[in-house]
């Protein structure tokens, strides 16, 4: 399974997915993707276990449609978040995937979901990698009827 871990700016948030997506999936097959929007959190997720990492619009934009699912914050389905580094382009070709996104709600993007606890970043975390294990594993997961 490849798996798509999306973040800017510093990549801390990317960083911590990385490092216990690392822990929690020590399995030869399962390959972790760093996409930074910048060289600076491309190199810190590489850092933190990812297999491989690429930065800048381009590679979100060729990496989207090529892997099994895609981490990172709701801001990876906006365009201009991440006090601009994240274009247009990007967020279109995230959003067009057909890769299943697991997507932590941290409010920086101004968009507010509602229906979600408020939680501490760690505990995010946590909860984005039980989900993403429940994946890799194989999991059932509860779909609407009518979808396959």
């Amino acid at each position: 399974m490849r798996i798509a871990v999306i973040d800017g700016q510093g990549g801390g948030i990317g960083r911590v997915m990385v490092e216990k997506l690392r822990r929690a999936l020590a399995r030869e097959d399962v390959e972790i993707i760093a996409l930074g929007t910048n060289a600076l959190a491309a190199q810190l997720m590489l850092k933190a276990g990812a297999n491989e990492a690429a930065s800048g619009e381009n590679a979100v934009v060729f990496n989207a449609g090529r892997v099994d699912v895609i981490i990172g914050t709701i801001a990876v389905l906006m365009a201009n978040s991440m006090l601009g580094e994240y274009t247009p382009a990007m967020a279109a070709a995230v959003a067009a995937s057909p890769a299943k996104k697991v997507l932590l709600h941290l409010n920086r993007a101004n968009v507010e979901v509602v229906g979600v606890t408020d939680e501490p970043l760690p505990h995010l975390v946590d909860q984005l990698v039980e989900r993403v294990r429940s994946l890799v594993e194989g999991k059932k997961e509860h779909r609407p009827p009518g979808r396959p």
